[in-house]
């Protein structure tokens, strides 16, 4: 029986993906949570054999909580889901330690196999997901986003969904220098030069959500 960890802020998500899980027949929900310190929190506690874990979670995101659970544990079996299918994002959890990674559009099979796959130690992507060279134009920019740790994306894509450096050193649990450092750090990997420059390249490689159209 594989026990899972199921971290998503929405919980009528969680039902459903315990549902899918379940029904299989070789796999138990053993703990769910709704954000990434609760959720660190559940697999200190269950120590399960996969957690799933949403990457937009409040705060503190899904790919700070990965970081968290890898350093723990390096052989530790962590498959993202997302809303965002963006290639650079895949690429970035992939890199960071996650086994797998499965889109919030894909079908529901796609949960069920992408646990029982890396559970084996295999690596998993949901059907919609294309793994295709990004484009020329995009071809630079990844390559410096690709530079950048899993707590330097995090500390990043919180920059750029408006958060100041003291609410990114709240969230994250870290000093304002260490958070300042990072900007820097962030700044100078990415080659921008701006606030506003961080949240366009950010929307670009669909890291946030798109301004609502006017």
């Amino acid at each position: 029986m594989i026990r899972v960890l199921l971290v998503d802020d929405h919980a009528a998500v969680r039902a459903g993906y315990a549902r899918f899980l379940e029904q299989d027949g070789g796999m138990t929900v053993i703990a769910e949570a709704a954000c990434a310190d609760s959720g660190y929190a559940a697999y200190l506690q269950h120590n399960p054999d996969v957690s799933v874990v949403d990457i937009s979670l409040p705060e503190v995101g899904g790919l700070e909580l990965l970081r968290k659970i890898r350093q723990r544990d390096p052989r530790a079996n962590v498959l993202m889901c997302s809303m965002y299918d963006s290639s650079t994002l895949v690429r970035s959890a992939l890199a960071g330690g996650a086994a797998g990674f499965v889109t919030k559009r894909a079908a529901p099979e796609n949960l069920v196999s992408g646990v029982q796959a890396v559970y084996r130690g295999q690596r998993y992507l949901s059907d919609d997901l294309r793994m295709a060279a990004p484009g020329e134009e995009f071809a630079e920019e990844a390559a410096r986003i690709a530079q950048l740790s899993l707590r330097e994306l995090e500390i990043w894509r919180l920059l750029a969904q408006g958060y100041t450096v003291a609410q990114c050193a709240q969230s994250l649990k870290l000093s304002l220098k260490t958070v300042a450092n990072n900007q820097t750090v962030i700044r100078e990997k990415l080659a921008v030069g701006s606030t506003v420059a961080l949240v366009h390249l950010a929307q670009r490689h669909q890291l946030i959500d798109q301004p609502p159209s006017r």
